[in-house]
């Protein structure tokens, strides 16, 4: 009866937040902003209990914070998330002042800010940069005052 239970509470958990709408939900209650994630998920699926989760977007995805960081997503994005903390990350890189790639590994939520790790190195930014999904258009630069955007569909 105790197995039982567990496969409806572990299929009722799957699917709490197995679309692209309920990841905003998802976000917040594993403490991370519904940005960390930029617009275009298609699919979202996560396994409660594991905290293992996969998100597919429409392309790759790629944008400017702070004048000197660029994030790249390249689906499928893919990850353990617990509460504050995502690792085994794949699918996510970063550019520092237009120099090589490199993967991150790890994000972490410390108070207000948001902190992306490649292994040796980490660099933090205000949560409040990650307050709305980055919106990387369709095949358009988008250029405001915060952030420049750019999407490529996947092949």
């Amino acid at each position: 009866m105790a197995r039982l239970e567990h496969y409806f509470r572990k299929r009722h958990l799957e699917s709490a937040c197995s679309s692209a709408a309920a990841h905003a939900a998802c976000s917040a209650r594993y403490q991370f902003p519904v940005g960390l994630l930029p617009e275009g998920i298609t699919k979202y699926s996560l396994d409660e209990g594991s905290g293992r989760f996969s998100t597919q977007l429409n392309g790759t995805c790629s944008f400017e914070l702070e004048e000197k960081y660029t994030i790249r997503y390249e689906p499928p994005v893919k990850g353990v998330i617990r509460r504050g903390k995502i690792d085994e990350l794949e699918g996510v890189s970063v550019r520092i002042m237009g120099m090589v790639w490199l993967s991150v590994v790890q994000v972490v939520k410390v108070g207000h800010e948001i902190e992306f790790s490649v292994g040796v190195a980490s660099a933090g930014f205000p949560a409040g940069n990650f307050a709305e999904c980055h919106s990387c258009g369709f095949g358009i630069d988008c250029k405001d005052d915060a952030t420049a955007s750019s999407y490529t569909e996947a092949m």
